[in-house]
């Protein structure tokens, strides 16, 4: 069997879960890395996925095929409209989510896009009539204190903190909306590396007019700022994006975004350490209040 039969087939779910955390932690470094960005939030989120458009083509050309036959349904016919809005909704996920993190904490901006846990339950009620049940509903309601928690202390942070925490929450719709559009992809028999490359592509194209009609600097003034493009587009993006999409074969939609609550921890962490950013006590409180509402609703998705 070649290696790209066995990144396209043979994984089991240990091995999905084991790239769901992997894939969670790439992308828990992309705070940090739009903070430290010499160019826009726009900008950096054209960039991040711009500068990871020719690897994930050269990726996907090297490994070829990943299973027999899957040329005729890598891009099935009925789902290019799925594809392009895999595309709008990660657009609008790194938009909102980069001005998020600019305007308010890290810790705040990446546990209220992980809302997106909540988000997904609630379109497959609203969409497929999957009634929740009394479990989610009380989650549910634990993760909105959460927020509430974390919404008192953004004041104290700075003036534009709560803006930032409402794009945070505006972010999770989108990501919502992305796992599942990418769900529906995986399961029609889109493969992962050719679905990446492709919802890159169009995610670049749609981010691209808004970042110039922004007026934010879209170019980094020294080599260090185009690192630290090129590893938001490598780590956080091909790396972190990629797994994520290639665990979602084998997970169920729901599970996998309750999993990527390492995210914002490990995005925490990350701010603490090479931001200085600390955590107050109340929102360290609100952070473990929507962990557990997130938890129970998971627990509560049948």
């Amino acid at each position: 069997m070649n290696k790209a039969a066995t990144f396209g087939r043979s994984g089991t779910p240990q091995l999905a879960f084991a790239a769901l955390l992997v894939g969670a932690v790439c992308i828990a470094l992309s705070p940090i890395f739009v903070r430290v960005s010499e160019t826009g939030p726009t900008a950096t989120a054209f960039w991040r996925v711009a500068l990871a458009v020719p690897a994930l083509w050269a990726l996907y050309a090297f490994l070829g095929r990943e299973s027999p036959g899957e040329s005729a349904r890598a891009t099935p016919r009925v789902s290019r409209w799925m594809l392009l809005l895999a595309g709008i909704a990660f657009a609008g996920d790194l938009g909102f989510w980069h001005f998020s993190v600019k305007l308010t904490s890290v810790a705040n901006s990446t546990l209220l896009a992980n809302l997106a846990a909540l988000f997904v339950t609630l379109a497959t009620w609203l969409l497929f009539d999957q009634r929740p049940s009394r479990l989610f509903l009380v989650g549910l309601v634990t993760a909105l204190a959460g927020v509430g928690m974390l919404v008192s202390t953004s004041a104290a942070f700075s003036s534009t903190a709560l803006t930032g925490d409402a794009f945070g929450v505006l972010t999770a719709i989108f990501y919502a909306w992305y796992l599942l559009t990418v769900k529906n992809l995986r399961d029609a028999g889109a493969g992962t590396l050719h679905l990446m490359a492709v919802t890159t592509t169009l995610t670049a194209v749609i981010l691209l007019p808004f970042a110039l009609l922004s007026g934010e600097q879209m170019l980094p003034d020294t080599g260090i700022g185009w690192l630290k493009l090129v590893g938001i587009a490598l780590i956080s993006h091909a790396a972190g994006q990629g797994l994520i999409a290639f665990s979602l074969a084998k997970l169920p939609a729901a599970f996998s975004s309750v999993s990527l609550l390492l995210q914002p921890v490990m995005a925490g962490v990350f701010a603490w350490i090479l931001l200085g950013e600390p955590l107050v006590a109340l929102q360290i409180a609100g952070g473990i209040v929507i962990l557990a509402g997130i938890y129970l609703s998971r627990k509560g998705t049948p």
